[in-house]
């Protein structure tokens, strides 16, 4: 069956705007400043951030125009590695965003506690009941369809950049006066040297890292995209541009309206924002808009995801019945039911923010530095395509090396600040690499099976 064109140049755009801004932006600049120390550092961690950010999209637009497919994101490792290998990373890539939709939607939640319940119901227990009941309800939707999901996704989306850019223009109400002068301290308590500033850099980027994940998760979406090989880079390039720009402005109005210094410990950060446009009321109110804008997220989330896991199951990676649709919605019911599930195990196990972000990077700099290098393979296996027709970046092959460079950068330090994180997700990448052979024998088996019942019948 093959998959209708339904999404747009602005459709696309507007995915890859809320693959990317979550809740990681009303948070993690928080996690930044307190590991930066100096404002100097803070900002050039969010600008490499956006460079390289831009770099993904245009290694992505690439592949996407190169390889515009209903699940690109395990197709195109399918194609270029062993199948084990496209197995393993698209399993660990779809465990880190069903970490990242649990901790985007627990910081929503926390916004929205605080908006409705009095100090003495803002429990985790409250929190995480919001968060699976949110999770419920966009699952529901996506059950209707891509059109439907797609149309409720375009209206969050501009509610999304709605809110930032509200929040940016608290910085024309006036800024913190700074009390502190920010120094930068070593655990010695030595002057600092090259290598303590490049850790706190390295530790910094782990949080930059976060907030700018999942725009590679738009090349699962390219066998519906209208023209692909024209609107996929279009949209990647389009959102990323629209991204890094309200990153970076609102990474300034943190700064200039609460101050460094006290952003360094400060708890829900946007609605500081907001309580300067609006005054005490803006508080309440915004904290509510905020986790509508995480709805956009969740959505975006269960419409891509569950397109990997329908593309396993085509190749027999995952049991056929992963590849299975509903012939009137066309929705990939088994896929998007386990990734929602796997989203509910997540929210249970690892209940705090912190806990779920270094588990989910470190799973993120495998994917995304593997997936980057499909390019180099693709080049050669699509040399035959006409380059009219294709999107094709400049400056390969530096950017591409780059690149990777960085997600490798990323996931060394991930284990000089937490090694557990980092040896975990080795692990969890190996575990799926033997479940692949496990299953290949149990799909051989039933593919046997149904092959002998065929000739019996005949």
């Amino acid at each position: 069956m093959h998959p209708k064109k339904q999404l747009s140049l602005f459709d696309l755009s507007m995915i890859v705007v809320s693959l990317v801004i979550g809740m990681g932006i009303f948070r993690t600049p928080v996690n930044v400043a307190a590991k930066a120390q100096i404002p100097e550092l803070f900002f050039l961690a969010w600008i490499i951030g956006g460079l390289v950010a831009y770099c993904g999209a245009l290694i992505y637009a690439e592949i996407g125009s190169r390889f515009p497919a209903t699940g690109g994101y395990y197709k195109i490792f399918s194609t270029c590695y062993h199948p084990s290998v496209a197995f393993a990373i698209n399993g660990t890539v779809v465990m880190t965003n069903a970490a990242s939709m649990a901790a985007v939607t627990l910081i929503g939640s926390e916004y929205l506690c605080s908006a409705i319940f009095p100090a003495d119901m803002q429990t985790d227990t409250n929190r995480q009941l919001i968060t699976g009941i949110t999770i419920l309800v966009f699952f529901g939707i996506n059950l209707l369809g891509l059109k439907a999901s797609s149309k409720v996704q375009n209206i969050l989306t501009v509610i999304k950049i709605t809110l930032v850019l509200t929040l940016i223009s608290a910085i024309f109400f006036g800024g913190q006066t700074q009390t502190v002068i920010p120094v930068f301290k070593t655990v010695s308590g030595q002057l600092p040297v090259w290598s303590d500033y490049g850790k706190a850099l390295g530790i910094c980027l782990i949080a930059v890292t976060f907030s700018f994940a999942g725009y590679t998760q738009t090349i699962n979406l390219g066998g519906e995209v209208k023209d692909a090989k024209r609107i996929i880079p279009k949209g990647i390039k389009a959102g990323l541009f629209i991204i890094i720009s309200l990153y970076l402005l609102i990474n300034y109005a943190y700064v200039k309206v609460i101050g460094f210094e006290q952003l360094k410990t400060a708890h829900s950060i946007a609605a500081i924002l907001a309580g300067k446009i609006f005054g005490p009321a803006g508080f309440t109110i915004l904290s509510a808009v905020i986790f509508l804008s995480v709805l956009g997220y969740v959505n975006v989330n269960l419409l891509s995801n569950p397109r990997a896991m329908y593309a396993m199951g085509e190749e027999r990676a995952l049991p056929s019945i992963f590849a299975q649709k509903n012939k009137k919605t066309d929705v990939m019911v088994v896929s998007l039911t386990t990734f929602t599930a796997l989203i509910m195990i997540t929210l249970y196990f690892a209940q705090t923010f912190d806990k779920i972000m270094n588990y989910a990077i470190i799973l993120e700099c495998i994917g995304t530095a593997s997936s980057a290098a499909t390019l180099f393979i693709l080049r050669r296996k699509t040399a035959h395509l006409d380059p009219d027709s294709i999107y094709t970046m400049k400056w390969y092959p530096v950017l591409p090396i780059l690149f990777i460079a960085f997600y490798i950068f990323v996931g060394t330090s991930i284990y000089m600040d937490d090694p557990s994180a980092a040896t975990n997700g080795l692990y969890i990448f190996a575990g799926f690499v033997l479940i692949y052979y496990i299953l290949r024998v149990f799909n051989k088996k039933n593919l046997q099976a149904d092959e002998s019942k065929g000739t019996a019948l005949k």
